[in-house]
């Protein structure tokens, strides 16, 4: 069992930066993928960014160019860097692991940008 607490959600303008971490119980250096995703009320959770054991990233099309994944593995955490933020980037923000075959998620962290 691996449990994931995100942080680092908040109140931004439009413009500004956040940096999301999610933190977890146990070594990630094994997981295969380590994702963020981002859902608004009413529809669907969405990929935002993917990194990869070999530390490959993929990201979605509407945050290409202003988003960052990255891992620690020494501190079992993954950011999300967020920069040049938009309204339409307000959701709330899940953190998702997949180890050994076996997805597991974060309980979700609020952004919301102001205009």
């Amino acid at each position: 069992q691996v449990q994931l607490v995100e942080s680092g959600g908040g109140l931004v303008q439009a413009g500004g930066s956040l940096r999301l971490s999610c933190a977890a119980s146990r070594s990630i250096s094994s997981a295969d993928y380590m994702e963020w995703y981002r859902q608004t009320p009413g529809k669907q959770r969405d990929l935002v960014a993917r990194i990869l054991s070999d530390d490959g990233t993929i990201y979605a099309d509407s945050v290409k160019g202003r988003f960052t994944i990255s891992r620690d593995n020494a501190k079992n955490t993954v950011y999300l860097q967020m920069n040049s933020l938009k309204p339409e980037d307000t959701a709330v923000y899940y953190c998702r692991a997949g180890i050994f075959g076996t997805n597991y998620w974060g309980q979700g962290t609020q952004v919301t940008v102001s205009s």
